[in-house]
C-alpha cells in the first residue's frame, strides 16, 4: 500500500504501516556550483543527502549517508561544503540535522538501518568534533530533531517496541524518552520548536485503508495530538514530511496526498494560532511530495521535494511563500533523476537544498544554493 514512501529521505522504517521499508531514495551527482564535496572539495560525494541545517552565511550542516552504508556530514564554512568525519557505524544514516550555534549541533538517525531491529543513532558537534551519544530508547529510528539552545533539544521518529511514535528531549545533560499522545501505527517525520514551551511534530498514523495526517504539540508540559486536515479520499494516503515554526502563532506543514504509488497533489497546512487549515499549493500538474520546508518569517518560507518526471524517474521541486501565495520557481533537476529532501534558510538572501541525484556513476549528493535570485 506504501510502495512509494519508501523514496521519503525523513521517514525510515514503520512495521505497522505496511510496506514503509527502512531505505531511502538513491541520491546523485549535482551540478553547476550546486555541488557537493569530493575528497578535494571539487565534485559530489557518491551517497546522498536527507537534512541540511544553517545558523548564517558561513555555517550550515547537510547529513545523509555514502553508498557504502555509512554517515555522512557534510559542513558549509562560507567558501565551500567539505566533508567533516562522523562516527563510522555500519549500515548507518543520518535524516536530520539542528543547529544552535557554530559550536552545537544535532544530528539523528539510524544503525542497523537496514535489519527488522534499526536503533536510534544520535551524534552530537561540540565545536570540534563529531562523536555518538547514548540514546535512551533501545530500538526505532530518528527522523528529525530540533534544537533551541544548547540545553533544549527535540528529537523524533518512530519506536519499534510500541509501534508508535518516538519522541526524545536533552535538557542539557542527557536524552530522555517523552510521552506522547499519539495514535497506534504511527510515526513522526519532523519536529520544529521556537522555544522551550513550543514545539511542533508531524507525521502520519495509520486509521482504517486511509493514512491520515499527525500533527502534536509541546505546551512547555506535555505533547498533545491536534486536530490537522487529511484532504484525501478514502484509502488515500494524507502524508507530512516536514515541520517549520517562526513563532507560537506561525507553522507550516508539508507533505503530499498520495495513492502509494507516486506523488499526489502536494499538502500544505499553515498554523495561526488557531487552527491547521490547508492552504493552496502548485506544483507540477503530476504531482509532488514535499519533503522539507524552511521559514524565516510569516511572510518568507520555502519548501522542497520531488515529482515523478517519467516511470522511474524524479525530479526536484522547490516552492515559495511571498506572504500571499505559494508559487513553484525554477529548480536544477541534474543527472537523470533527482529530488529533495531537505531545506534551510537564514534570511530571505540565504537558503539551502539537499537531496540527491542519479548519474551514469551512481547515486550522489545534491546541494542547492538560493542567492537571492535563482536556485543554482
Amino acid at each position: 500500500m506504501h510502495g512509494y514512501i519508501t523514496r521519503s529521505v525523513r521517514v525510515l522504517a514503520v512495521p505497522l504501516l505496511a510496506g514503509v521499508v527502512a531505505g531511502i531514495a538513491p541520491v546523485t551527482a549535482a551540478a553547476a556550483r550546486a555541488v557537493s564535496p569530493g575528497p578535494a572539495g571539487a565534485s559530489a560525494v557518491s551517497g546522498r543527502l536527507n537534512g541540511v541545517a544553517a545558523t548564517s552565511a558561513s555555517n550550515a550542516w547537510a547529513v545523509g549517508d555514502t553508498s557504502g552504508g555509512k554517515t555522512l556530514i557534510l559542513r558549509w564554512n562560507g567558501t565551500a561544503w567539505k566533508t567533516v568525519p562522523s562516527p563510522g557505524l555500519a549500515d548507518s544514516s543520518l535524516s536530520g540535522v539542528a543547529a544552535a550555534s557554530a559550536s552545537s549541533a544535532w544530528a539523528v538517525g539510524c544503525s542497523s538501518c537496514s535489519t527488522s531491529s534499526p536503533k536510534p543513532l544520535i551524534v552530537r558537534w561540540n565545536g570540534t568534533a563529531w562523536t555518538q551519544v547514548p540514546s535512551p530508547a533501545p530500538a526505532g529510528s530518528l527522523s528529525g530533531v530540533a534544537a533551541t539552545s544548547a540545553s533544549n533539544a527535540w528529537a523524533v521518529g518512530t519506536s519499534y517496541s510500541t509501534g508508535k511514535t518516538l519522541i526524545l528531549r536533552w535538557n542539557g545533560a542527557a536524552w530522555t524518552q517523552m510521552p506522547s499522545a499519539a495514535p497506534a501505527s504511527s510515526t513522526l517525520s519532523s519536529v520544529a520548536a521556537t522555544s522551550a514551551s513550543n514545539a511542533w511534530a508531524v507525521g502520519f498514523y495509520t486509521a482504517g485503508i486511509s493514512v491520515k495526517t499527525l500533527i502534536l504539540r509541546w505546551n512547555g508540559t506535555t505533547w498533545k495530538q491536534v486536530p490537522s486536515p487529511s484532504p484525501g479520499a478514502k484509502g488515500l494516503e494524507n502524508l507530512l514530511f516536514g515541520v517549520a515554526a517562526t513563532a507560537a502563532s506561525s507553522a507550516w506543514a508539508v507533505g503530499d496526498i498520495s495513492c502509494g504509488c507516486g506523488p499526489g497533489p502536494s499538502l500544505i497546512l499553515r498554523w495561526k494560532g488557531t487552527a491547521w487549515k490547508r492552504v493552496p499549493s502548485p506544483g507540477p500538474a503530476g504531482g509532488a511530495a514535499l519533503r522539507g520546508v524552511a521559514a524565516t518569517s510569516a511572510t518568507s518560507a520555502w519548501a522542497v521535494g520531488d515529482t515523478m518526471t517519467g516511470a522511474t524517474s524524479f525530479g526536484t521541486v522547490i516552492l515559495r511563500w511571498n506572504g500571499i501565495t505559494w508559487k513553484q520557481v525554477p529548480s536544477p533537476s541534474p543527472g537523470t533523476s533527482a529530488g529533495l529532501s531537505g531545506v534551510a534558510a537564514t534570511s530571505a538572501l540565504n537558503a539551502w537544498a539537499v537531496g540527491w541525484t542519479d548519474t551514469t556513476t551512481g547515486t550522489k549528493t545534491l546541494i542547492l544554493q538560493w542567492n537571492g535570485k535563482t536556485w543554482t
